[in-house]
């Protein structure tokens, strides 16, 4: 049987001869209770601080809208149509205030500014959080025109842009927060349109203000959601909007995908979406509250399991990996018009 003196005394030796992994452990330890507990302190007064958010009418910024209300903030709900506007006013306390708000008008935001500026007074913005975006026409790159593009990016980056320029006065009064929505295909683009390049410009346009603003006290966190059930995701639309697409094709393009290839890349999609949207779209709306209310905002949060431990890992490997996982989702195109070439070479020998 081992006393307890020869028991201290092995684990002594134990820990003796492994003096640099326990180290590395303790240190590991000591780091990892540090962050936990810094990420945890939060800003206190909500109840005199005011957020603005975009995109109220459904999704993230419905729920964000309400989840802050909750809390005490002033909310100033930003929507895009009147019946959106009043069925979140009808979910609110009568502190919250939902004001018409369309991000690709100039004039628009401009009376939104107006407002802002009379509600918050001398205090400032403590937050903006720029969520309001769109996702068709998204689809192959060959399929689209410009105005295709032009129709995403307004909405989702000079959109942002155009928010954050006219709203930065009051956000440097408050030295508050600025929360711009972006996603993993931001960081890994999976289809064609304007949707990954927005998202792309998002991530540098955050990225960017952040280090301007680090000088002034305002704080700049970037969300990066995976694929959650909203709006935006929504498989009737993109569908619809797909076929809108493919059926203004010159005939030659379209011999060239194959006349199945459409089929396949509705039920391809219809599948991996299926498998990826979570319909929990509070693992979002939890990050964006993180980011207007932790003292030590993060510059990124990965809102999702398949953002954090797929999507984000996979933009960092090689590109032939990166290019194989993302090829293995779609259908490869069958293009017929080497078929009719060959028919017409074999006819004439």
């Amino acid at each position: 049987m081992v006393s307890e003196g020869s028991l201290l005394t092995n684990i002594s030796e134990g820990i003796l001869s492994h003096l640099a992994l326990t180290c590395i452990l303790l240190l590991t330890a000591v780091v990892a209770v540090a962050w936990y507990v810094r990420d945890s302190l939060k800003v206190y007064n909500y109840n005199q601080k005011h957020v603005l958010i975009t995109g109220c009418d459904s999704g993230f910024g419905n729920l964000l809208a309400r989840q802050l209300d909750g809390k005490g903030f002033y909310v100033i709900a930003g929507c895009l149509t009147e019946k959106g506007a009043s069925d979140l006013a009808s979910l609110s306390s009568p502190r919250l205030k939902t004001i018409l708000l369309n991000v690709t008008d100039g004039a628009s935001i401009t009376r939104a500014a107006e407002f802002v500026s009379g509600e918050v007074g001398g205090r400032g913005l403590w937050g903006l959080v720029n969520n309001a975006g769109r996702s068709i026409p998204i689809g192959p790159t060959e399929w689209m025109r410009l105005e295709d593009f032009t129709k995403v990016l307004d909405v989702n980056l000079i959109g942002v842009i155009d928010m954050t320029l006219q709203f930065l006065p009051l956000l440097k009064m408050a030295q508050g927060r600025v929360v711009n929505v972006a996603s993993i295909l931001g960081r890994l683009a999976l289809t064609g349109g304007g949707y990954c390049l927005s998202k792309w410009g998002v991530e540098a346009f955050s990225d960017s203000l952040r280090r301007d603003m680090q000088h002034f006290g305002v704080k700049v966190s970037i969300i990066e959601p995976g694929f959650f059930k909203t709006a935006v995701t929504r498989l009737d639309l993109i569908e619809a909007d797909l076929k809108r697409l493919w059926n203004r094709l010159p005939q030659d393009i379209k011999d060239s995908y194959g006349a199945t290839y459409f089929d396949e890349y509705l039920k391809a999609q219809e599948f991996s979406m299926g498998i990826l949207c979570s319909p929990d779209i509070s693992k979002v709306t939890n990050c964006m509250e993180h980011a207007l209310t932790a003292f030590y905002p993060r510059s990124r949060y990965g809102a999702g399991w398949d953002a954090k431990l797929f999507w984000l890992p996979l933009s960092y490997f090689p590109s032939f990996i990166s290019d194989f996982v993302v090829g293995a989702l779609l259908p490869v195109p069958k293009d017929e018009r080497n078929v009719r070439v060959t028919q017409v070479d074999a006819a004439h020998t």
